[in-house]
């Protein structure tokens, strides 16, 4: 065994073996339990940072503990390949995009493999190739045959420059988060798919998901949003239209003095035409972006129409204005406004002198005053004529069940989530597998000629899709009628691959369908791991995903992943660590430096998985410390013959240290099963390495105890740092492979002690250390405690008020 640690050379002989022996590639006929870790796939944006290093590394120590406790694990890796950026670089550099996203991934490759991640192959795809969304448009299909997708006009954030629709994260301050040009709010035809179907199922079963933390539960929650309330029907009054609106506060219905309709409902419209004021006012509107968080800030704006409705309940008539904080994609694109009781309406009403009326009156302490606010909590009704005096509970159900007779509202369920719209405007994304004919309208494509294959020779002039411009690819007879027609040149959101990518991975080559028998045994997946960003979007659309298939009957149970971790963030400067940090974000030169265990260590040790942290360079250097120190430790040892103990024979400081060597591996299994704190396993690696270097060992069996102790050490700080453990396994004489071997037993026995040290105080304050057997009953702690020289010293001429004994830890003398 060389005397130094070289890291290069110890981490390429690890990787060689774990290659040849191929003991990453997982099999369904494996031995154990199976168990199905996987981080996140990446974008393959060019080469790694320090974040994807924190989400691989915790993954690949989760899939190695889990080998190492006798499970069948699977571990794959792919790209998330599609989207934007690869577009951009083309439009930038002159360069397909797939030729920029292959090269990508090549690097990102070699760099993965550098870390030693222990990850199947094997199951390697990327999402842009046709053999992965040959399927997803296959299911696209499906899903349309079922009533489950459709394409309606829907208002959109447009970005004139990039030319293509931007979600609302997208937009910043009004302009588009890459162009900086002003959005535009435009109504386009788009494609959607039902989600709103199953939001009552996406809801009610975040209760039944322990695995999950409970802020990202909470996160899906607010976002699915489902309030009881009831729609109410105004008439439009000289028409025989009604202006539908939804309401969880009937009990205030009364109290409405006018309505507010978003600049692209029909009232408005109507409006427009018979007033240029409105129109512009519209127009106006359409610059502004339909991000909740933005109109939640912006100024509250709107003008008067000429239209009015009938009150449903008074008769009365209240006049239709049109607001720009009203969006036409949420309900029914109109609210009812009652000033008097929402602040925001009241806001509204103070601007443009509109009535306030008090319709629910306090019945605790709360203050009301609406020449200051609006009173928006529950109360008693007043003002209200038949439900004066009622709470606002009784005045709900009151109101609800008028509406209802009077056949002008409904009770009914409400949930904030809106269908998912999978069109994009760009390019490099999976084409939507549909064709528009003049006589049959959209006919999806056959499935006898799926997939439609994303051309990648192309040549783009400015940043259009050229799929809009491509005669070989928009002309295509209709399936239908025969005659000439186009394809559709959207394609799909990219949330759409990422949302079955996991499933896929069980099943990497099936062809008929989109995935086999082998995903029943896969899925879900046991330990999913990522980044926070994704609490909201990515796991939604997945669940949702997953409920498809299984509907299909291509999967079992209700959701894809049992187990998640968000992690926290990998911060530079106090900003996210991205690849636009430069050389700090990028970890080949820290690799190239200090080695792939050290990079995985100083990784690990820095913070529990879901605190974010502040990178830095010098718990690089103190991993790469440790790790040569642990090297040397090995070496030293293997100078001495160990030879077999009896554990009853021991000296008291070699069952010393074999006590710690077993307590270290209970911690250890607890610490990576259960709490998933990694940084405290390496604190307790060190800890033993200390131990051990302070050991000096007298006989063959006092050596015995050293290699016990070494050995374990090698074997817990393997998932974390594999390559060095790798070599050392070896170097102790261990001709079985670490990866999978039997994570050993503890030895109970091993952990008991036959004394503990014990502080002792006087009035709080330590005045000495006792040595006590641990079976010592408290007078005997006490007649210890108060023998010790130098508390008999403060405990002299004083009287013993009280003594507080915790057994074990401490006693406390109260003197006075």
């Amino acid at each position: 065994m060389s005397t130094v640690y070289d890291p290069q050379a110890v981490e390429a002989d690890a990787q060689a073996s774990w290659n040849e022996t191929e003991c990453f590639r997982a099999t369904e006929s494996g031995d154990g339990e199976k168990f199905y870790c996987l981080a996140m796939f990446p974008y393959p944006s060019g080469r790694l940072h320090m974040g994807h290093v924190r989400v691989y590394t915790l993954a690949d120590v989760i899939n190695r503990y889990r080998r190492l406790k006798g499970y069948n694990v699977m571990q794959p890796m792919g790209w998330d390949a599609f989207g934007l950026p690869a577009e951009n670089a083309a439009i930038k550099n002159q360069i397909p995009p797939a030729k920029w996203t292959d090269d990508n991934i090549d690097y990102m490759r070699t760099q993965m493999k550098r870390l030693g991640f222990g990850l199947d192959w094997s199951r390697e795809f990327a999402t842009c190739e046709p053999e992965y969304y040959h399927w997803e448009q296959w299911f696209f299909i499906k899903m349309y045959e079922k009533g489950l997708v459709y394409r309606k006009n829907s208002v959109v954030n447009w970005d004139p420059v990039d030319q293509t629709v931007l979600a609302n994260e997208q937009v910043v301050d009004g302009k588009g988060w890459r162009s900086e040009a002003p959005v535009e709010r435009r109504e386009m035809a788009q494609w959607f798919m039902k989600i709103t179907d199953y939001a009552e199922e996406l809801l009610d079963e975040l209760d039944e998901m322990d695995g999950w933390p409970e802020s990202v539960k909470s996160m899906q929650r607010n976002w699915i949003g489902r309030s009881e309330g009831v729609e109410i029907d105004f008439p439009v009054n000289g028409s025989d239209e009604k202006l539908t609106v939804f309401t969880t506060r009937p009990d205030t219905l009364i109290g409405a003095t006018y309505v507010a309709v978003a600049a692209e409902h029909p009232l408005a419209e109507q409006a427009a035409e018979d007033d240029p004021d409105v129109a512009q006012f519209i127009e106006r509107c359409k610059q502004a972006t339909t991000a909740e968080a933005d109109l939640a800030m912006m100024e509250k704006e709107g003008i008067a129409t000429l239209a009015t409705v009938e009150h449903p309940l008074t008769g009365e008539s209240l006049p239709v204005w049109v607001a720009n904080f009203v969006l036409m994609e949420y309900g029914s694109g109109a609210v009812m406004s009652v000033p008097g009781h929402d602040q925001r309406d009241w806001e509204f009403a103070r601007k443009y002198d509109i009535p306030i009326v008090q319709v629910i009156e306090p019945v605790g302490d709360e203050s009301c005053d609406l020449e200051v606010e609006a009173f928006v909590e529950y109360g008693r009704l007043l003002n209200s004529g038949d439900f004066d005096g009622l709470t606002s509970e009784d005045g709900f159900n009151a109101i609800a069940d008028a509406l209802e007779a009077k056949n002008l509202g409904r009770r009914i369920t409400n949930y904030r989530l809106r269908d998912w719209g999978v069109s994009r405007q760009r390019y490099w994304g999976c084409p939507i597998p549909m064709i528009h004919c003049d006589d049959c309208g959209v006919v999806p494509v056959p499935e006898s000629d799926l997939p439609v294959v994303l051309p990648t020779d192309v040549t783009f002039e400015g940043v259009r899709s050229p799929l809009t411009t491509m005669e070989s690819f928009l002309n295509v007879d209709c399936p239908r009628c025969g005659k000439a027609a186009r394809r559709e040149t959207d394609t799909f959101d990219t949330f759409m691959e990422s949302s079955w990518y996991f499933v896929r991975f069980a099943c990497p080559d099936a062809n008929s369908p989109m995935v086999d028998e082998r995903a029943k045994y896969w899925a879900p997946v046991d330990h999913y791991v990522g980044g926070i960003e994704h609490a909201i979007l990515h796991l939604l659309y997945a669940r949702f995903y997953y409920k498809l298939m299984r509907d299909e009957g291509l999967v079992v149970g209700d959701e894809p992943f049992k187990r998640l971790m968000m992690l926290g963030m990998v911060l530079q400067d106090g900003k996210k660590m991205s690849k636009s940090a430069g050389d700090a974000g990028d970890p080949q030169k820290l690799l190239d430096r200090y080695g792939a265990d050290a990079v995985r260590t100083a990784m690990m040790f820095a913070a529990p998985p879901d605190q974010s942290f502040e990178w830095s360079e010098a718990g690089l250097e103190g991993a790469m410390r440790f790790l040569k120190r642990f090297w040397t430790l090995v070496g030293d040892h293997l100078e001495n013959e160990a030879g077999p103990f009896e554990p009853s024979e021991l000296s008291e400081a070699a069952a010393a240290l074999r006590r710690k060597t077993h307590e270290t591996l209970k911690r250890a299994d607890d610490d990576y099963g259960r709490r998933f704190q990694f940084n405290t396993v390496v604190s307790a690696v060190m800890e033993l390495c200390n131990e051990i270097r302070d050991f000096k060992p007298a006989t063959a069996a006092d050596h015995g105890v050293v290699r016990e102790a070494l050995r374990t050490a090698v074997l817990v700080i393997s998932p974390i740092a594999p390559h060095i453990a790798h070599e050392l396994w070896g170097q102790l004489g261990e001709t079985d492979s670490l990866v999978g071997y039997p994570w050993p037993a503890v030895d109970e026995a091993a952990l008991v002690q036959a004394s503990v040290e014990m502080v002792v105080q006087v009035n709080g304050k330590v005045r000495g250390k006792i040595e006590v057997p641990t079976d010592a009953d408290q007078a005997t702690v006490l007649d210890l405690a108060k023998g010790s020289e130098n508390v008999a010293r403060h405990l002299k001429d004083k009287t013993l008020r009280k003594e507080i004994v915790v057994p074990n830890k401490l006693v406390n003398l109260v003197v006075g």
